[in-house]
C-alpha cells in the first residue's frame, strides 16, 4: 500500500530553491492544483525578493461542514501553533483564495525543517478539526461546544463524519464522571465512474479483510457496509448517498497518543484520495495487462501467417507431384 506524503513536493522544491538563492532577485508566480481540488499560488516580486506569498484555496465546504470564513474549524489556531511568529496571516487573503501566508526570509531562518512544515500547509489546515477532537480523546476529556455528529469537508462538496463517544461512570454516591472513550469515523464513499465504483467496492472489502491479520491487531478496527452505519443517524440525507458503501474506523486514545496523532490525522483526512489512487492504479495495471495480452496474441497471429502460407504451398506441390506420377504411369 502506498500512502500519500503530507507535504506538497512541488511546493517544497519551490521553497528550497528560493531559500538557496536569496542573493538573486527573481520573480516567481506559480499556480497549480493538487488532489481533491486544493489550489496553490506562490508569488515573489522583484520589488520585494525576500518576501514570499503563499496562498491556498480549499474546496467550497458543504453546508453541513464546520467552517469559518472558508476555513475548517481551528485552522487559524493550528497555523499559529505550527509556524509561530515567523509568518503573517494576511486578512483578507488574496482574491480567490481561502488563506494567504506572508514569509519574510530576512526575518526567518529558512531551514529545510521549517520549509517542510510550510509545504505541509494542507495537512495543518484541513487536519485542524480532527486534531481538536483527537487531542481531547488522547487526554480523555470531552470537547466542548461540539455536536454529537461532526461533519468535516475533505473533497469538493463532500464530507466525512466524526462521532465522539463518551464513557459515563459514577464516583461514590453523588458524583458522575464523563470521559472521552472513542471516536467513530465514517466515510461515505462516492465515485463518478461505474468501473471505479466496482473496483473501489472490491478494494474496500479486501481492505477490511486485511485488517484482521494478526500483524494489524493494534490498528483501528475497520468495517465496510453498503448502507449507512447507525452512528450516522440524524445526518442529512443528501450526505448519505454512497455508491461504494461506507467505511467506518473506530479510534481509541492509544491511536492518537504522542507522535501517532499527526499520522492518524493525515491518513484519515486523505483516506478517500488514498482509495482513489489505488483504484486508478489497479485500473491502469489491468489496462496494461490487457494491452500486453492483445499484443502477444497479435504477434502469435503474425507469426502464424507465413507458416500457413508454407503449408499451403507444400500441399499444392504434393498434389502436382501425385498427378504427374499418375500421368507417367498411364503413359506406360
Amino acid at each position: 500500500m502506498i500512502l500519500l506524503q503530507s507535504h506538497s513536493r512541488f511546493l517544497l522544491q519551490t521553497l528550497l530553491t528560493r531559500a538557496q538563492n536569496l542573493d538573486k532577485a527573481v520573480e516567481l508566480d506559480y499556480q497549480w492544483i493538487e488532489f481533491d481540488d486544493v489550489r496553490y499560488h506562490v508569488q515573489v516580486t522583484m520589488k520585494n525578493p525576500n518576501v514570499l506569498l503563499l496562498s491556498v484555496s480549499l474546496p467550497n465546504p458543504p453546508p453541513e461542514a464546520m467552517s469559518f470564513d472558508g476555513l475548517p474549524l481551528g485552522a487559524i489556531e493550528a497555523i499559529k501553533t505550527t509556524y509561530g511568529t515567523g509568518f503573517q496571516i494576511l486578512d483578507p487573503p488574496r482574491d480567490g483564495f481561502s488563506l494567504t501566508l506572508k514569509l519574510n526570509f530576512s526575518k526567518v531562518r529558512p531551514d529545510e525543517e521549517l520549509l517542510t512544515k510550510l509545504a505541509s500547509i494542507r495537512e495543518v489546515v484541513m487536519g485542524a478539526p480532527l486534531k481538536i477532537i483527537f487531542k481531547h480523546l488522547a487526554s480523555r476529556t470531552v470537547a466542548p461546544e461540539l455536536d454529537r455528529l461532526v461533519a468535516i469537508m475533505h473533497r469538493p462538496n463532500e464530507t466525512f463524519f466524526l462521532v465522539p463517544q463518551v464513557y459515563i461512570y459514577s464516583i461514590g454516591l453523588s458524583y458522575v464522571a464523563i470521559e472521552a472513550d472513542k471516536v467513530t469515523v465514517a466515510f461515505p464513499m462516492r465515485f463518478k465512474d461505474s468501473v471505479d465504483t466496482i473496483l473501489a467496492t472490491s478494494f474496500l472489502k479486501e481492505f477490511v479483510e486485511a485488517r484482521r491479520a494478526a500483524a494489524l491487531n493494534t490498528a483501528p478496527s475497520c468495517s465496510w457496509s453498503p448502507t449507512a452505519p447507525q452512528e450516522l443517524e440524524g445526518a442529512p440525507k443528501e450526505t448519505l448517498s454512497a455508491n461504494a458503501g461506507f467505511v467506518t474506523f473506530v479510534i481509541f486514545p492509544r491511536h492518537v497518543e504522542g507522535k501517532k496523532l499527526d499520522r492518524t490525522v493525515w491518513n484519515l483526512s486523505t483516506f478517500h484520495a488514498y482509495v482513489s489512487y489505488h483504484v486508478k492504479f489497479s485500473e491502469g495495471f489491468m489496462h496494461t495487462r490487457m494491452r500486453r495480452r492483445v499484443e502477444s496474441m497479435i504477434q502469435a497471429l503474425d507469426q502464424a501467417k507465413p507458416l500457413e502460407k508454407t503449408r499451403s504451398m507444400n500441399n499444392k506441390s504434393f498434389k502436382r507431384l501425385g498427378l504427374n506420377e499418375v500421368n507417367h504411369t498411364n503413359s506406360k
